[in-house]
């Protein structure tokens, strides 16, 4: 039962998980004034400036973190299933009542403001799954229990990709195997799909017949070290007949993708020549930035690449550029340490949870956050395709913001009752 003398929101909160929230945010909101600085609008709550309507979002967002406080714990494992439902049929709704920005109407407006429900997505979908997997009798490891899960998951991905044309928002959904393996998910389903990702990669950047010579010869290989029973043999043919036709469909897939996405993956595997001025522009640009902060960077609002616009989207998806460039290599480890250390911690807090739904919940936040931090600096530096997704508290953007803070602070309140007893 609770202590009646700590009714207070803020007993036992995690006290250095909110501080590295707000470390993260104000060192974002400084950067995004970088980003968009010029000398005829220089004052940081002219709220006419990306800067000042991202303060506003900032205190709006630290407001919604102190609602989730307020609220029981227990309205978060009764309702999942009901907030999930909910913004299901808001991102299914969006595409035709929305707004269209940047050739996909995703988002809900108003007045001059934009709301994005795809972000809002990720946090339900993680109250789904939590939910789904903390009762007693659901063991992910049944074939029925992982179909579940996967469409759980899977249902807000197509939606958002399909209808809204979003695809780095979509592709997020996928960081939450990590929550599904800790939860006792086989590793074969891991293990599949590396398999697969290096098929697929294979298929697009060798000969297709050298391929299947190797998936062939492999398989022969294979025959003379297990014990050659039908069933294996069987077993055999089948997995070799699932490759080829991997490797088959990969380049069909590849050449019947949206133009922007084929473009996006034929750099980063070099399959087209990159013309710096066009397809290739804006990770050249990401890679001058920030290779010019050098060790130490140029100094905060000193950067000529920032300062001229050199970098597109460089107060969003971008912003790791202005923090390479005037940050420089100090500055940027800082950032990415600050990221880690605060999943790291979420790790941390996970594992000390006593209730199933706050632990799960707790993994996929981690989740989450590491696939945005991992693909977003991946991308700006030329290793991942650039998909468009967020960094965590740092890019502009109401939604994103109060998606995040969402997410993080339904499990610090969560955590903040892990010692009550278990009726």
């Amino acid at each position: 039962m609770r202590n009646p003398n700590n009714s207070s929101i803020f007993y036992n909160i995690d006290w250095f998980t909110v501080l590295l929230y707000l470390v993260l945010i104000l060192i974002g909101w400084a950067n995004i004034y970088a980003a968009v600085y010029n000398e005829e609008h220089h004052a940081i709550t002219d709220i006419t400036q990306k800067y000042g309507k991202q303060m506003l979002w900032i205190g709006t967002a630290i407001l919604l973190a102190l609602i989730i406080l307020i609220i029981d714990e227990s309205f978060y494992t009764a309702f999942a299933y009901v907030i999930f439902g909910a913004l299901l049929l808001a991102n299914i709704a969006v595409p035709f009542i929305g707004r269209e920005i940047k050739g996909s109407r995703s988002w809900f407006g108003v007045g001059g403001f934009g709301i994005q429900p795809a972000e809002f997505m990720k946090f339900a979908a993680n109250l789904a799954i939590a939910k789904f997997l903390s009762n007693q009798n659901i063991k992910i490891a049944d074939y029925r229990n992982t179909i579940i899960s996967l469409l759980i998951l899977g249902i807000p991905m197509i939606i958002i990709m399909k209808l809204q044309n979003e695809t780095g928002l979509a592709i997020v959904f996928v960081a939450f195997i990590f929550t599904l393996y800790r939860e006792g998910l086989s590793i074969n389903y891991l293990v599949i799909g590396l398999f697969v990702t290096i098929l697929f990669v294979l298929a697009l950047l060798v000969n297709n017949l050298y391929i299947y010579i190797a998936i062939i010869a492999i398989s022969l290989i294979a025959m003379l070290f297990y014990k050659r029973t039908l069933k294996n043999i069987l077993i055999g043919l089948l997995i070799a007949l699932l490759a080829c036709g991997i490797v088959a469909g990969t380049r069909y897939v590849y050449d019947h993708l949206p133009e922007h996405q084929k473009v996006r993956i034929g750099v980063l595997f070099g399959i087209i020549n990159v013309d710096k001025k066009k397809e290739g522009y804006n990770v050249n640009q990401a890679k001058i930035a920030i290779g010019s902060g050098g060790f130490l960077g140029k100094g905060y609002l000193q950067g000529t690449q920032t300062k001229y616009d050199f970098v597109p989207e460089q107060d969003t998806d971008f912003i790791f550029c202005t923090v390479g460039e005037e940050w420089g290599f100090v500055g940027s480890a800082f950032v990415i340490i600050l990221e880690l250390t605060l999943i790291i911690r979420v790790v941390f807090m996970s594992e000390r949870q006593r209730s199933p739904f706050s632990r799960i919940y707790g993994y996929g936040v981690a989740s989450v956050l590491f696939f945005h931090l991992t693909v977003n600096i991946g991308m700006t530096i030329g290793l991942a395709p650039v998909i468009g997704i967020p960094l965590p508290f740092f890019s502009y953007g109401g939604s994103s913001l109060w998606s995040f803070t969402i997410l993080l602070f339904i499990f610090i309140k969560l955590d903040s009752h892990r010692l009550q007893i278990l009726r």
